[in-house]
């Protein structure tokens, strides 16, 4: 069986985060490790309080999988802050890892900052160029570019940019560009330096959509370890995505988690 590794943080409400890339991996029947950088006190309605472990902490998790469990892809989430990036971009060297997918988590989609705003820098110059591929959503990609007028808003522009910073592909994620909702389509944008993907499936307009970000890159790394080619990892990624979407059901009060498990009725 194949294996991935996901270093993230973890969902006490069990939607998104560590949690949710355990669920996603496991249903591409890949076998799941984990690192996690933080804990959150998290439910439906919001997070409640983060406790963010040391940068010593996610290094002694790290050393412990990667000294004795061979990875065919990996993944993050939320890193936090600098420290803990740099940790996880020392790792991925020592130990030549490959097929790293960085999900470059700034804030949950209650709202709340899960990344301390000098760790902005440190995922561009460390961790971006050993990824095979970064999926920023819209918000977090005009973020990283700092693109002004109506370029911050051009998924294209946007992709261009972000390339620069080293990883082989960038995607841009659609589902928060107001765009998507007026359209009825949510369109991600996959770009490798000189060649466009665009990945198209119906806006479905629910509440139930935590844990979107984690389960596609999740998604992705499954499909990477797989043995598939990106814009096919992608593609099935997005897939995936919208019919956990598609199928979600209620869970508590707020804003609810995609169904992982729809592809197992």
């Amino acid at each position: 069986m194949k294996k991935a590794l996901t270093i993230a943080g973890s969902d006490s409400g069990g939607g998104a985060g560590i949690q949710a890339d355990l669920k996603t991996m496991t249903v591409h029947q890949i076998y799941a490790a984990s690192v996690i950088t933080a804990i959150t006190a998290q439910n439906t309605l919001g997070v409640q309080d983060v406790k963010t472990l040391s940068s010593k902490a996610v290094c002694s998790q790290l050393e412990s999988v990667l000294t004795d469990l061979k990875f065919e892809a990996l993944k993050t989430g939320m890193l936090a802050n600098s420290k803990i990036i740099e940790v996880v971009t020392a790792k991925v060297k020592k130990y030549s890892l490959t097929n790293l997918v960085v999900d470059p988590v700034m804030v949950a989609t209650s709202g709340d900052l899960l990344l301390k705003k000098e760790a902005v820098k440190t995922y561009k110059e460390k961790l971006f160029p050993l990824a095979e591929i970064i999926t920023p959503n819209l918000d977090e990609a005009q973020v990283l570019a700092d693109l002004k007028g109506v370029q911050k808003n051009d998924p294209y522009a946007l992709a261009q940019e972000l390339i620069k910073y080293g990883s082989r592909y960038v995607l841009i994620k659609g589902g928060h560009n107001p765009q998507a909702a007026k359209n009825k389509v949510a369109q991600d944008l996959l770009y490798d330096g000189s060649q466009y993907w665009e990945f198209k499936a119906p806006y479905l307009k629910t509440k139930n959509t935590h844990g979107t970000g984690c389960s596609l890159s999740a998604a992705i790394a499954s499909n990477l370890a797989l043995g598939m080619e990106m814009p096919t990892a992608v593609e099935k990624a997005k897939e995936f995505i919208s019919g956990a979407i598609e199928n979600n059901f209620e869970v508590g009060a707020g804003q609810g988690p995609i169904n992982h498990f729809w592809k197992l009725k």
